[in-house]
Formats: structure tokens, sequence, C-alpha cells
């Protein structure tokens, strides 16, 4: 996780940092209409390909930046259920078939849930726009949106470059990543913006990593435990039932992007049927239980529990529905 999480809480502090919250409200904010916004939303997401733990750093940045809670809790699904890498990943192992149904679900999924996120918290969503304090002046400056480039492709270029190779390859990417990063901000970015930048970052660190690494952890003991000839009896099939536990153990189960689909593949050999398989692959990487602790932590208890509660559903419907399409 930490060569993917150290780039995202740079890239979230630097949201913060360098781009105005007149941008980020204008497109993005509680007042934009809903229809556009939750479409940049999913458009931008899917171009980042994160993890269900990876991506909350990037998605409360934008969030305490300005963006309305349905814009930024739609980046939280997006980017890990249906990111153009994990889809590519998915259509080499398991079909083209397989892809178009991950993707359509995913967005659908995701306006679903920006709509019920803005309109559970409506009244609060209209307090905190109206707190956010808006400064004039320019939007952002060029090397401000050079260093987001920077820290994009930094957070990118493991998995893009390196997509099938070892471990130690990324680690060699990733590292020539934070030389680049590094340099280019010692030269080109004023000392105090660098300071800020480091004041966000290390806030979004202190809030969100030590719940994740305590959800890494009891996943990792959930997975050890959990017999598989269990999964493999229990997910035949296209029933409710089925897709409502394949959705379960997804919505438990951390998956790092791009590893769900050996895994679904694996039991589909063994038994598994194609809705339960849908089911698993949008809540394997979409949501965790690391990402539930993480959320409750940033966005509060609420929130979480409307989102999770918001995406078990629609998985285990979409999951069931796509039982009898893909059969």
């Amino acid at each position: 996780m930490l060569t993917c999480l150290i780039p995202a809480f740079l890239l979230a502090g630097a949201i913060v940092t360098f781009i105005s919250r007149e941008t980020i409200i204008g497109y993005l904010g509680a007042a934009a209409r809903k229809l556009s916004s939750f479409g940049i939303a999913a458009g931008g997401s899917f171009f980042v390909a994160a993890c269900s733990c990876t991506v909350i750093p990037v998605s409360s940045g934008i969030y305490y930046g300005g963006a309305g809670i349905g814009a930024t809790f739609i980046l939280l699904w997006v980017a890990p259920a249906a990111n153009v890498l994990a889809l590519v990943y998915t259509g080499s192992i398991l079909g083209v078939q397989m892809v178009i149904f991950r993707l359509a679900s995913a967005l659908l999924m995701s306006f679903v849930v920006g709509f019920v996120m803005a309109y559970a918290f409506y009244q609060e969503e209209k307090g905190r726009v109206s707190n956010i304090q808006i400064s004039g002046g320019q939007l952002m400056t060029r090397q401000g949106v050079i260093l987001l480039l920077l820290l994009v492709a930094w957070l990118l270029a493991p998995n893009y470059i390196v997509s099938k190779g070892p471990y130690w390859q990324k680690a060699v990417v990733w590292a020539i990543g934070l030389i680049i990063v590094f340099v280019y901000a010692w030269k080109f970015i004023e000392r105090d913006k660098l300071k800020a930048w480091g004041r966000e970052s290390w806030w979004f660190v202190r809030m969100i990593f030590p719940l994740l690494l305590a959800g890494v952890f009891l996943v990792g003991i959930i997975g050890a435990l959990l017999p598989e000839q269990w999964i493999e009896t229990w997910l035949g099939g296209s029933g409710l039932r089925q897709s409502f536990l394949a959705t379960m153990i997804g919505a438990i189960t951390y998956f790092a992007t791009m590893t769900e689909a050996p895994f679904v593949d694996t039991l589909m050999n063994l038994g598994m049927g194609k809705g339960p398989a849908l089911a698993l692959l949008l809540t394997g990487p979409g949501i965790s239980l690391p990402n539930w602790l993480a959320i409750a932590r940033v966005f509060g208890t609420k929130k979480a529990l409307v989102y999770v509660l918001t995406i078990i559903v629609l998985g285990t419907v979409v999951g069931w529905i796509a039982g009898f399409i893909l059969q």
C-alpha cells in the first residue's frame, strides 16, 4: 500500500494547497448542477487507478477544497471500482462482456451514490459550503499545474508501466517518480507553499493512515480464517443470496487495484456464477473494511454508513440482475 499511499497523500495536500477553491466549487461544489458535476467526477475518476484505500486521501482533498459530497463520493466509488487500468486487465482475463458490464454498472451506481449522498446530507452541505471562504485571484499557477500532473503520474506510473512485473520493478519506477517530484518542487515551488503543502499532506496522513493499517491487518486475518470451500459452495449460481454474499465478501476484503480480476477468475473456474462475480468485481476493489474505517474517520460515521449500505444494496441488485443477463 505504501507506494500508492505516499503519492496519494501528497496529491491530496497539493489539491488543497494549489487549486483555487473557486475551481472546485464551480465544477464540483454542492451548488453546481448535479448531472454536470457528477459526470465530471465520474469521468475524471475513470483515469485514477487507485484502490479503495488510496483514493480516500484524494477524495478528501477535493472535499475539503470545496467539492460537494455527491461528487466526492462518486470519486470514492468509480476510481477503485472501474478505473481504466483495472478494466483493461479485467478484459484480458475475463473477456469483453464482463468489462462492459463492469463499466456500465459502476457508472450507473456512481450516479445513484451521488444523488443519495447529496440529498441525504442536503442541509449539512448547505451549511458547509456557505462556511467555505473563497478568495479571489488566479485559479492555479503554472508551477502548481505541473506539480499536480507530476504527482498524478507518480501515483499511476508503477501500475501502468509495470502492470505484470515483479514488485521490485514497480518500486524502481516509484523511486524515480519520487526523485522527479522532489527535484521539481524544490526548484520551482515557493518555500511558503511547500510548507503549506507539507502541513496539508500531514493532516491527511494523521487522519487516515493509522486506520488503514488497522483495517488491512484485520482483513488479512479474515482472509486467512475464511474457508475457501465455503466460498465455492455458497457463490455458485446467480441468485439473490449468492449476489449478496459476493457483495459482502467484496465489501469487507481489501483488494489492491487489478488483483480482483485473477481472484474472481479463480472462483469462476471453481463454479462461481457470473452475477456474483460481477458483484465481487465491483465491491472488491470499490470498498473494504479499511475503507469503511477511514471514511468514518474523515467524513463522519453517518456518511460512511449511508455510503457503505448504498453500495451493498446496489452491488447485490446489480449482481442479481446481471446473473440473468450473463448466463
